[in-house]
């Protein structure tokens, strides 16, 4: 029989790296959750790994400590802990007693200090003890029956330390790592350390002299003049630091082994705990079901892998797997996975994977073909998108998508920006694993649609989200036609009015110098022309775009900066940037829509980016001149909302005025400059309707009284005068961003028209700036949301009438309010039709959509 082993967490440490490590989470109350969450998981697989009788969670307890009193400055530099994780700490303590696992932490002490004095009655009792956390302190309590389970990357991957492990790394004792802190410093904590001394110095110190001490008594004999001074004149912070270094190992803490033996057991509080907390796979897998006692982890399951490298093997799987229902295809780098929800996974080696055989990409996919076209076998799938991308290039169309993990993961977290597979695998599925395939993929659907339906947003995935897989897919495959004559003939135009306003800049400088060069321009802005400040950067003046603004008032030059800027930027993005990316086989262009990016639920596009071509400069419309149809049987259709966010805006808050103004077909604008400068509509001045038209944008996006005086440039106090007259003429629009924002704060999140969330943990911070933002999103998200939600589901119901009408026309881009089809011309008036009755038929709001239609031989014609 083996000695019994005793576990001990660092809580500080693994609670730090599951924060990180983990996208922000939050449960039904908007209260984050993530840490606790990662912390869990890696508990339960700990103790399915090691097998513990006895666990311990150590805390640094809030206060100075000992080494405080040593050192006033320790651990000074350290950064504060995260809002989002402070709240966290009390919830996993809870968690703890409920599944009877001891805490300890001590006035005056560190959890450090707690492990170590673990490490040493766990060593006198001849038990086998496993430190756990991510600190490298903790190496210096390795003993022959101590190890230190250290987290790595994210708080999955260990790597364990024994006395050996530590040699080969450090070629040290774990005594020795004391003296290496010592010599080296740790910025983390604050501990000086003596200065040029860094791992690499200290180590071969320490090679040669073992200790500190031995290292100082030897200075004499130590070559390299600097560090030899260093190391004598810091001979007190060496050795201070060795003290800070040192893990105590007799903290007066009341531990007796005994107290950690533990046996996570059922009980309705734990179980409640966890359903409040949202931890479905947490309960799954410890087994636990309402009213009943502890059962077996139930795990994954075993399955027979079989690979698939030869095209009569592809096959064989194509035909067995033809007559089955669903299938679940992930994309690998170096294989294709397809499983049937049994107990079998076929894994396709694709040519240059790490096997060194197997068959080529386009051969996978070809070989799968009566698979990936039959609409009858479903398909469960992660990225659908790229996979639909990839087939084409193949000549293979899929159909059948069931459902897609990627896709679904953004909805139930809009803000993470990053949907890796395993962490999905273990944030919905508990599954910790670096490796999932498609198999993992069922289990991972089935808990994401749970997850969808509890937070209702199942029928926006599946009426929205889901049908715009394909829509975006087509929209890449297609492209957009580009006359690759005129952009040059732009490009040398824009290149001419760049040479003109370079010489404009020097005549009005005096002198030549480098316009691009911030240091040069602020040199001539401000030395030489006597420009204000406005502030400064490290290493000089700044002269960004939000200085340049305020400074046009006071020099021409500057009016001509901001102009060379512009074109500048349109030609080298725009100009250039487009040349280099023209299909040479057809001239086009193909974006990559982007589903997943923004929290808004809007789409954006990247390579290039065609949403954010200028328009407000006439140069940067001039370059839409250059996106045509794709011959002169076609022209394009041009189909554009009229004020989508204001209607939204009005639906929303219910404001009768505001409502009014668009049931009677008015100017909003001028509307809102009749009503709050008090004058009649037919009197409206244009710079009162381009006031108004600020206001009703600006509060849209919570705009304060200093942003409108920028955008204005009138003083903050008429500033705020305008706003106060918008919310009194428009009360129940006051009414309603009030509502929302104490909505927000109360359960975490807002919601569009359609129910998309997005989660604001920013209402819960201190800091007044992240509040106030949290504050405004909370406002603007409903409304931008419920926009974008309307323009995804308008684009489906075109792409979709466009199928069914089996019309030549497509839709080839959407750019934030406006859709734009490749219209062939025989059935434009038909195009038009079905674009407006599409759009305009959306969403039932208490106000019209209304759509604008534009048509022409250019995009810049269209529009």
């Amino acid at each position: 029989m083996g000695r019994p082993k005793v576990m001990v967490i660092d809580g500080n440490s693994l609670m730090h790296r599951a924060f990180y490590a983990l996208p922000m989470l939050t449960n039904r109350k908007g209260i984050p959750t993530n840490a606790v969450y990662g912390f869990t998981n890696m508990l339960l697989k700990l103790i399915d790994e090691y097998k513990p009788e006895y666990i311990g969670v150590a805390f640094d307890k809030k206060g100075p400590t000992f080494r405080h009193e040593v050192y006033q400055e320790y651990k000074a530099t350290r950064q504060k802990t995260p809002e989002e994780l402070i709240p966290q700490f009390d919830i996993l303590k809870k968690m703890l007693r409920l599944m009877g696992i001891a805490i300890y932490e001590i006035d005056g002490y560190e959890a450090d200090d707690i492990l170590g004095t673990f490490a040493r009655i766990s060593s006198e009792k001849d038990m086998d003890a496993y430190l756990v956390t991510g600190d490298r302190d903790a190496l210096q309590l390795v003993s022959p029956r101590v190890r230190v389970v250290m987290t790595k990357k994210g708080i999955s991957d260990v790597q364990v330390f024994d006395e050996d492990e530590i040699k080969q790394e450090y070629g040290l004792t774990p005594s020795q790592i004391i003296d290496l802190k010592a010599l080296m410093g740790d910025s983390s904590d604050n501990i000086p350390g003596v200065p040029g001394v860094g791992q690499k110095t200290a180590l071969k110190l320490l090679h040669e002299y073992h200790t500190v001490d031995g290292v100082l008594d030897n200075v004499q004999n130590i070559s390299g003049k600097k560090l030899k001074e260093n190391l004598i004149q810091y001979r007190d912070q060496a050795l201070l630091s060795k003290k800070l270094a040192t893990i105590v190992q007799n903290a007066p803490v009341d531990l007796n082994i005994e107290d950690c033996c533990f046996e996570i057991r059922y009980s309705r509080d734990l179980y409640a705990f966890f359903e409040e907390l949202g931890f479905s796979s947490v309960i799954e897998k410890l087994g636990f079901q309402k009213e009943e006692g502890t059962k077996p982890n139930s795990g994954t399951g075993s399955k027979t892998v079989v690979d698939i490298s030869t095209e009569e093997q592809l096959k064989d799987l194509a035909n067995t797997l033809s007559n089955t229902e669903k299938i679940a295809i992930l994309v690998g780098d170096e294989d294709i996975t397809l499983a049937d929800n049994g107990s079998k996974l076929y894994r396709i080696n694709i040519d240059g994977s790490s096997t060194g055989n197997g068959l080529s990409y386009d051969q996978a996919i070809k070989g799968l073909e009566q698979i990936l076209e039959n609409e009858q076998i479903q398909k469960i799938v992660y990225n659908g998108k790229r996979l639909i991308l990839d087939a084409d290039k193949c000549g293979v169309r899929v159909k059948g998508l069931a459902f897609d993990a990627y896709i679904a993961a953004y909805l139930l977290d809009p803000t993470a920006h990053r949907y890796s597979l395993s962490r999905l695998m273990y944030s919905y599925a508990g599954v910790d694993t670096d490796a999932a395939d498609a198999a993992d993929l069922f289990k991972l659907s089935e808990k994401m649609g749970e997850q969808l339906d509890e937070t209702q947003m199942l029928e926006l995935y599946e009426t929205i989200e889901h049908p715009l897989i394909y829509v975006l897919a087509d929209m890449e495959i297609t492209g957009f036609k580009v006359d690759r004559e005129m952009l040059v003939k732009l490009g040398e135009e824009f290149s001419s009015e760049i040479e003109t306003l370079t010489e404009d800049i020097y005549d009005l400088a005096g002198e030549e110098f480098n316009i691009n060069s911030p240091k040069q321009l602020g040199s001539i802005l401000f030395d030489k022309l006597n420009l204000p400040v406005i502030k400064r950067t490290k290493t000089g003046y700044s002269t960004d775009a939000e200085v340049l603004e305020q400074l046009r008032p006071y020099h021409e030059l500057v009016e001509k900066i901001i102009e060379y800027r512009q074109v500048m930027k349109l030609k080298s993005t725009y100009i250039d940037g487009l040349l280099n990316v023209i299909d040479p086989n057809d001239g086009r262009v193909r974006s990559s829509f982007n589903q997943t990016v923004t929290a808004t639920g809007r789409i954006s596009s990247t390579d290039p980016n065609l949403q954010n071509i200028p328009v407000k400069v006439e140069m940067g419309r001039r370059i839409r001149k250059v996106f045509v149809p794709t011959n002169e049987d076609y022209v394009l259709v041009d189909a554009d909302y009229s004020q989508i966010e204001l209607r939204v805006l009005a639906h929303i808050s219910g404001d009768p005025t505001f409502i009014d103004a668009f049931l009677n077909k008015q100017d909003i604008h001028r509307r809102t400059a009749s009503e709050i400068f008090g004058v009649p509509l037919e009197q409206v001045s244009p710079e009162q309707r381009n006031s108004a038209k600020a206001v009703n944008f600006g509060i849209v996006y919570g705009i304060s009284d200093f942003g409108l005086s920028r955008n204005l440039g009138i003083s903050r106090k008429q500033a705020q005068e305008y706003i106060d007259s918008y919310f009194a003429r428009y009360p129940k629009i006051k009414e309603y961003m009030v509502r929302i924002v104490e909505t927000a704060r109360k359960q975490g999140y807002v919601t569009t028209l359609m129910n998309r969330r997005r989660y604001l943990p920013e209402l819960k911070s201190r800091n007044f700036n992240i509040r106030a933002q949290g504050e405004r999103l909370a406002m603007n998200t409903p409304i931008q949301g419920t926009a974008a939600d309307i323009i995804k589901k308008a684009m489906n119901d075109v792409y979709a009438e466009l199928k069914r009408r089996n019309l030549r026309s497509k839709l080839i881009l959407q750019v934030h309010d406006e859709l734009i089809i490749d219209t062939y011309k025989p059935e434009l008036e038909e195009v038009k039709d079905i674009v407006v009755r599409c759009m305009e038929n959306a969403m039932d709001l208490r106000v019209p959509l209304v759509v604008d239609v534009g048509v022409g031989t250019s995009w810049y014609d269209a529009k």
